[in-house]
């Protein structure tokens, strides 16, 4: 851990263990500094970590106070998980879409779902700009911004990367249908088929899906639930294998919520470089942190063109617009090629209107309102499980996105409990759609993206009285 990281994690567990109780003021920087002999920063960012984690409030002009509800909290996991360290054929697909299908009806309660709620976003001033901007929309356009996309959308991108203190130039950004499509086309520039990809375990379905598509294999690297993919496994599987590709999420991991620490992500960069091996990093949750900066992806860290950056504005601005883009580096025209010969371009009028959109402003006060709300939301699905679920159950507290990991004790088969909960009316994500390898039997991925109300808790109390039903059966 780093040191904010230890002192936030020395303090959590005073919450936890009832040394600390709510409402009790924290000591103030000052005197943490003095206590603790650290730097004013290392407590600003370990309180800064423990207020996205529910466990404190800041007061204004008085300090930081253990909030109410902190030591219903669910510990987190501690371990990173241990794959079979071997390269996997994928037959997922299938089993991926069964579940899947069965988590996109309306009338489910969608802890399972993949999306957050489209009432979330300024979809109502989004339409008013879409309107007027497909009216003054020049006719060529539809034409010149085929592939790469639009340019003054790249541009607006392109200054985003600016701001996040990254040259990232209009030329090297391509528009996609969504950040799936960014991904899909640069996993394909990079590889044939045959060849090894390393992978998170647990990891995105959807990546499991590209691979097996491509007919690639996985190789599955252990990964922590808080900082990420272990490097030293990393390095022993680049060794083992010779892969042509590395695909992971260094930002609010799905389904984990992990954040990998800047020090890891260079050294990440580094790795990779060292053996020649491209980077596909997707990142279209890195808008959605708690935190007071937004955490820099692995590609601020790429001095080899090697890391192809891949985001979207569908998880933080405009779901349904399907609008996303690659900077994939040196690998820029193979992406772009790939682009034009698959489906030529993105929508030109949503682009225009995006565009627009940017220009005129109010994009970050939307995301600083949706990152309040989703911050919320997760103490709230975090308190009702730790409320809820079987003694032993653990969950990840991530800093950001809107996804909880879940490990409930070993002997809950969570498939078991998706069938039940479904037959209930409530939608969860199990653990076992995260993995080439068909495992995490017992964990599960929650949304916390949709608004909280006595629907959700209730759901959330029910899936709690399933596990135990489960965990009892087992015992029995």
């Amino acid at each position: 851990m780093t040191r904010y990281e230890a002192l936030a994690s020395e303090i959590a567990e005073s919450i936890r263990t009832g040394v600390l109780h709510p409402g009790d003021r924290l000591p103030s920087v000052r005197q943490a500094r003095a206590s603790r002999g650290v730097s004013p920063s290392t407590v600003f960012q370990a309180y800064y970590l423990l207020e996205a984690q529910g466990l404190i409030r800041a007061r204004e002009r008085s300090g930081y106070y253990v909030a109410e509800g902190a030591r219903q909290l669910p510990p987190e996991p501690e371990a990173a998980s241990q794959p079979e360290n071997d390269a996997v054929p994928l037959d997922v697909s299938e089993h991926v879409f069964e579940i899947l299908e069965s988590t996109m009806v309306r009338d489910v309660v969608p802890l399972g779902s993949a999306f957050p709620s489209p009432l979330l976003f300024p979809l109502e001033r989004l339409g008013r700009i879409m309107a007027s901007s497909v009216q003054n929309l020049d006719p060529w356009s539809t034409v010149d911004d085929l592939t790469p996309g639009n340019a003054r959308l790249r541009r607006q991108i392109a200054l985003r990367y600016l701001a996040d203190g990254m040259q990232v130039h209009t030329d090297e950004i391509v528009i996609t249908n969504g950040a799936l499509e960014a991904l899909n086309l640069c996993l394909a520039s990079v590889t044939r088929p045959g060849d090894a990809v390393l992978i998170e375990s647990p990891t995105f379905y959807a990546a499991l899906q590209a691979l097996e598509r491509l007919g690639l294999e996985a190789i599955e690297v252990p990964t922590h639930p808080r900082e990420g993919m272990a490097l030293d496994a990393l390095e022993r599987a680049i060794e083992r294998h010779r892969p042509k590709a590395c695909w992971l999420m260094t930002n609010f991991q799905n389904p984990l919520g992990s954040l990998m620490p800047e020090t890891r992500k260079k050294a990440l960069v580094e790795l990779l470089a060292r053996h020649e091996i491209p980077l596909i990093e997707d990142d279209v949750y890195g808008e959605l942190y708690f935190g007071d900066k937004r955490p820099l992806p692995a590609k601020a860290f790429d001095t080899q063109g090697l890391v192809m950056h891949c985001a979207s504005f569908s998880k933080c601005l405009a779901p349904g617009y399907r609008i996303g883009w690659a900077a994939p580096g040196r690998f820029t025209r193979a992406v772009a090629r790939a682009k034009l010969t698959t489906t030529l371009g993105a929508s030109a009028p949503t682009q225009n209107g995006l565009a627009t959109y940017l220009e005129k402003g109010g994009f970050d006060k939307h995301l600083r309102r949706l990152r309040r709300t989703l911050a919320e939301q997760q103490t709230l699905l975090a308190q009702a499980i730790g409320e809820h679920f079987p003694a032993g159950t653990r969950a990840t507290r991530p800093a950001g996105g809107y996804f909880l990991w879940v490990e409930m004790p070993r002997e809950i088969d969570a498939l078991e409990l998706h069938r039940q909960a479904l037959a209930q009316g409530i939608s969860m994500a199990p653990g076992p759609i995260f993995s080439a390898q068909r495992g995490f039997a017992n964990c599960l991925r929650l949304n916390y993206g949709h608004p909280w109300d006595a629907r959700t808790e209730q759901a959330v109390a029910t899936l709690g009285r399933l596990a135990h039903g489960l965990g009892q059966r087992s015992a029995a």
